[in-house]
Parts: structure tokens; sequence; C-alpha cells
């Protein structure tokens, strides 16, 4: 699956999908241009949820830089 078709699949922006997934803008912009198998089973996983009217998960707390503490 390309990066495109699954953006264009979980709303059309980055944002959306990101929202859609439970990831931040950020990470879904880092995506490469041809999904690995492990994102597009989140990509499948978000548009199941969203084809049954299920809820979408949060993003996961950010993972604290250890040499910032």
């Amino acid at each position: 699956m390309l990066k495109t078709e699954a953006i264009e699949q979980l709303g059309g922006t980055t944002a959306a999908a990101a929202a859609a997934i439970g990831v931040t803008y950020q990470a879904v912009d880092k995506w490469p241009d041809v999904l690995p198998p492990r994102i597009v089973d989140r990509v499948q996983a978000a548009l199941y949820r969203k084809a049954q009217g299920l809820p979408t998960p949060a993003p996961g707390p950010a993972v604290r830089d250890e040499q910032a503490a």
C-alpha cells in the first residue's frame, strides 16, 4: 500500500490519518512511500473501526528523552 493511498482512505489529510490511527501527525509524515506490513495492518484496522463505527484510539504518551532529564 502506498502512503498517499492510506492517507486518502483515512480521511485525505495527514492529520486525519494520524487521528484515525491514534498516532501523531509527525509519525504519519515520516512514513515511507511504500508502507511496510506493520503500518498497513494499522491502516486496515483503522478502516475497520471506521466502518464499524468504533472509536479511534488516542495517541499514546510521548516517549521521554532520557538524555534531556
